[in-house]
């Protein structure tokens, strides 16, 4: 697969509310995920069960209210992807919305790594 299709296929995913379909479908299984810096706790995991874990992680301390998904901007082996999610971090009960930009890179048709910029909160 090209990158502008694979873009185009997470991102369709994403706007119906799937999050998991693309990690068996897209992701290689030598996937890279970062948040902002890659530091902290669960800010680098490597590899399937990896991002699994990080998913499960999420979903059990947040619960999402909405999130919008952008087009993706392609470039060569890059796209990126503007996520914009109104969210209840479930330890707090804080509910707030966030805005970021997640770059991903594509290799021999699969994603091979994420990276999620931010601004911190708290």
């Amino acid at each position: 697969m090209e990158t502008k299709e694979i873009a185009n296929k997470l991102v369709a995913a994403c706007k119906a509310g799937d999050f998991e379909t693309p990690y068996q479908e897209l992701y290689s299984p030598k996937i890279v995920s970062i948040e902002n810096d890659g530091k902290g706790e669960g800010a680098y995991v490597e590899g399937y069960e990896g991002i699994l874990q990080k998913g499960e992680w999420w979903k059990e301390n947040f619960e999402v209210h909405g999130t919008t998904v952008s087009e993706p901007m392609v470039a060569e082996n890059w796209f990126s992807v503007k996520f914009e999610m109104d969210t209840t971090h479930r330890p707090s009960g804080m509910r707030s919305t966030t805005s970021e930009i997640a770059v991903y890179e594509v290799k021999d048709g699969k994603i091979v790594k994420e990276q999620f910029f931010y601004d911190q909160k708290g």
